[in-house]
């Protein structure tokens, strides 16, 4: 089956899962993306993968992007979302008439104005997917307002690397000194992710115990310098994927303060390494692997002093954490890159119908039974199909 996903910016999660969906029997991957911007993600993350890496000036150039899927002709072209334009104009140009067409969105439904009013423009643009693929309750729910039918929209448009991160919580365990007590907040260093309320938070929580933990930041973004010089705090800067599995096994406790995130994978993956999780409400995720005081804790967005009880909690139930983060390590298994799944369950396990002309044939095997589109899927059939 040919393939073509058109993403955004490359990110290791991302990577991972289009290697173990390139590695499938019978699929044929194309990817198009954005490079990374400078001091991020690392090239060498999609090497050996049929990807063509956009710069900041080819990912504007809708013809070129059209060139590019046309030269593959897919049987299914996959796009992230309506915002980037040369992406958005792949579902409506008559040569990509033949290809099914996926769309991914996380966008989460906050019912604002802009959203009231976009709706309407965005129905007709929806209509034309003949799968939604979202991670969650939040984006589930903005596409049902959009007009899409319940039959068209699947769950579970994120995987991770679940077997990397698993084993984090059994080592963190028996390492030397125990159950670490530190605080890890892994994200941008923007207002979205509320870098200034983390700030303050920590500062309250360093105030109001006897023997505080440090808190590590790793990132990358504009508001950096409300980390430096900050008396507990310690700022690694950006870190890539491989370097994170070591930085989580020796932290004890996740934080991430979203002002508005649609469905951060850092809390699945922090989830999968066995770390109790604090989020805020803000964060997609939560509301699928956050189970409050008994996996982690939700707080508000913009609440530094939510923020603060929230850490203190997890100082002073310091003996419970362990248990929490076991807790907390099974919820995003089905979010895991499936490595090892095979049989008629995957991509490569469609069935050609005897009785269909070759045409047809290539159509259904595009849409009859997936589970990884580079991301993680259940098996899937085209609408009507029984």
């Amino acid at each position: 089956m040919k393939l073509v996903i058109c993403w955004p910016d490359i990110s290791g999660y991302m990577a991972a899962c289009w290697r173990a969906l390139s590695a499938r029997e019978g699929i044929e991957l194309k990817i198009i993306a954005f490079h990374a911007p400078a001091q991020t993600f690392d090239s060498n993350l999609v090497a050996g993968l049929d990807c063509r890496l956009l710069d900041e000036q080819e990912r504007h150039d809708s013809a070129l992007v059209e060139s590019l899927v046309d030269e593959r002709q897919p049987e299914v072209l996959y796009t992230s979302g309506w915002s980037h334009g040369p992406y958005r104009r792949l579902m409506t140009r008559a040569d990509s008439a033949a290809a099914s067409k996926w769309v991914g969105v996380d966008t989460p439904w906050r019912g604002t104005l802009r959203q009231q009013i976009g709706r309407l423009a965005l129905r007709s643009f929806i209509a034309r997917a003949d799968r939604l693929f979202v991670p969650g309750e939040r984006a589930w729910q903005y596409m049902r307002r959009l007009g899409a039918p319940e039959s068209r929209i699947v769950r579970g448009l994120y995987g991770i690397d679940y077997e990397a991160l698993a084993p984090l919580h059994g080592q963190r365990e028996q390492q030397p000194g125990g159950w670490p007590r530190r605080f890890l907040y892994v994200g941008r260093y923007s207002p979205e992710k509320g870098i200034d309320t983390l700030v303050d938070a920590y500062a309250l929580y360093r105030r109001s115990v006897f023997d505080p933990w440090p808190l590590t930041c790793c990132g990358k973004g504009e508001m950096e310098s409300l980390l430096n010089g900050r008396e507990g705090i310690e700022n690694l800067g950006f870190r890539q994927p491989g370097d994170l599995p070591r930085v989580m096994r020796e932290h004890g406790v996740f934080v991430l303060p979203s002002r508005f995130d649609p469905w951060p994978l850092v809390v699945a993956e922090a989830s999968a390494a066995g770390l109790p999780v604090i989020c805020t409400e803000r964060c997609g995720s939560a509301v699928e692997l956050v189970r409050p005081y008994h996996n982690g804790i939700t707080t508000p967005g913009d609440d530094a002093i939510v923020l603060a009880d929230a850490m203190r909690w997890m100082h002073h139930h310091f003996d419970q954490l362990p248990a929490m983060g076991k807790e907390q390590h099974a919820l995003p298994r089905c979010h895991r890159v499936a490595h090892d799944r095979g049989g008629d369950d995957g991509l490569a396990g469609t069935r050609r119908r005897d009785d269909q002309d070759a045409a047809r044939a290539a159509r259904d095997r595009s849409t009859e039974s997936i589970d990884h589109v580079g991301l993680v899927l259940p098996q899937l059939r085209r609408p009507g199909a029984r």
